[in-house]
């Protein structure tokens, strides 16, 4: 075996083989996809592969052959389909022919019959799979087959240089995004006007407050109640924005709330 770019071994896989193979294309980064070698060609570090899945674009008769680089083929995963799992479990989903990234954020029906609810980090994308479509996910490392850790989870979550926001349970900053890590909520759409009862984020002392719509005033401007400190104060529209809730490994935008 050789090392290749990201750190990994290359195999020397034969004819025959079956392997996965990613992508860099957009729309297949993250995803990886079952074949089997048809080439070797070692001294170019690359493979001829057809896939088990995916057909040629102009014949769905035929399954399509190309040539990759080494460093994107790997043996096939170690987990097999099924099972029971578990809420936040970093999981492969096998969808659009092939196996993408996922974790586990809720599940419905009874334990023999359950579907899961998966969140993918790469896309924000949230859809439901029955088990015979998940599997555990491991890395593909140094030559074997690694279990991500917590820490690598939390990278391939956010990643470097992402935006995120942090809450805090100390004293004078509880309830504010300013120990918990979160990726930054989405850009709001920006509202012509907030609604009295509407939960909202209000920028006040270096951070952004959840606090709830008391009165709608003039000019703009809005009365904001704090349930913590049960105080009212006066914000102008630019400080505030819709409220989101991280639930179920995504953010759920937040409408009306009492004010008790």
């Amino acid at each position: 075996m050789e090392p290749v770019a990201n750190g990994s071994l290359a195999m020397d896989f034969k004819s025959g083989d079956a392997v996965e193979v990613s992508s860099n294309d957009e729309g297949f980064h993250g995803a990886w996809y079952e074949a089997k070698v048809v080439r070797s060609m070692p001294r170019l570090s690359r493979y001829t592969v057809v896939y088990d899945s995916i057909v040629e674009e102009g014949d769905a008769s035929k399954y399509l052959r190309e040539t990759v680089d080494a460093a994107h083929v790997r043996p096939r995963a170690a987990s097999a389909r099924g099972g029971i799992f578990s809420i936040k479990q970093h999981v492969d989903v096998f969808y659009n022919d092939g196996w993408w990234e996922g974790i586990v954020a809720g599940s419905s029906g009874s334990k023999r019959r359950a579907t899961y609810i998966v969140n993918f980090p790469a896309t924000g994308d949230v859809m439901e799979f029955p088990p015979s479509d998940i599997r555990v996910h491991f890395d593909w490392i140094d030559g074997k087959w690694v279990t991500p850790t917590t820490q690598d989870l939390f990278g391939k979550l956010f990643g470097v240089g992402k935006s995120v926001e942090v809450t805090s349970d100390d004293d004078g900053f509880r309830g504010a995004g300013s120990p918990q890590q979160l990726p930054a909520p989405p850009a709001s759409p920006v509202l012509s006007k907030f609604h009295k009862l509407q939960e909202v984020d209000a920028y006040y002392n270096d951070g952004w407050w959840v606090g709830v719509i008391s009165k709608v005033a003039e000019d703009s401007r809005y009365i904001v109640y704090f349930r913590p400190w049960q105080q009212e104060l006066e914000f102008r529209h630019e400080d505030l924005r819709s409220h989101y809730e991280w639930i179920g490994e995504r953010w759920i935008r937040v409408s009306q709330k009492r004010m008790t």
